[in-house]
């Protein structure tokens, strides 16, 4: 589809280009979050516990009729180094990719980040064996 054909369409629907205004109860916390705060003009998770709910197929559509709470389960970092969060709907298991919001908690996006480190494939002890196995000492 064309760029004109898409921008009349999202016109005709539901503009999924303007920004969400509207405040929200988070499921997961209960705090209420405001769009105020995020960096942009688009709010698509809670700053507080990272949580969000699966409301999009495609960004901005409200179109999913699932609803779940998406928990995050990860971060990446794009190749402009932004970061982004990694979500999974715990309904339906839905991944979607959300920006990382200036307002963020920073203790859970390095927890996020951190926990592939906390947890490896292998036994923390064997790390010093491993290490040299490569090295070549053994």
């Amino acid at each position: 589809m064309n760029r004109e054909k898409r921008r009349k369409s999202s016109e005709n629907d539901h503009d999924s280009a303007r920004p969400r205004e509207e405040s929200f109860v988070c499921r997961v916390c209960g705090k209420t979050v405001v769009p105020a705060g995020a960096g942009s003009e688009h709010r698509n998770h809670c700053p507080y516990c990272l949580s969000s709910r699966h409301l999009d197929v495609e960004p901005g559509d409200r179109a999913a009729d699932c609803g779940g709470v998406m928990e995050p389960i990860a971060v990446w970092v794009r190749r402009n180094g932004e970061w982004a969060l990694i979500h999974r709907c715990k309904v339906c298991g839905t991944l979607r990719s959300n920006r990382v919001a200036a307002d963020d908690n920073p203790m859970k996006l390095l927890s996020l980040a951190m926990k592939p480190v906390s947890s490896p494939p292998f036994p923390l002890e064997r790390l010093e064996e491993m290490t040299r196995q490569l090295d070549g000492s053994e």
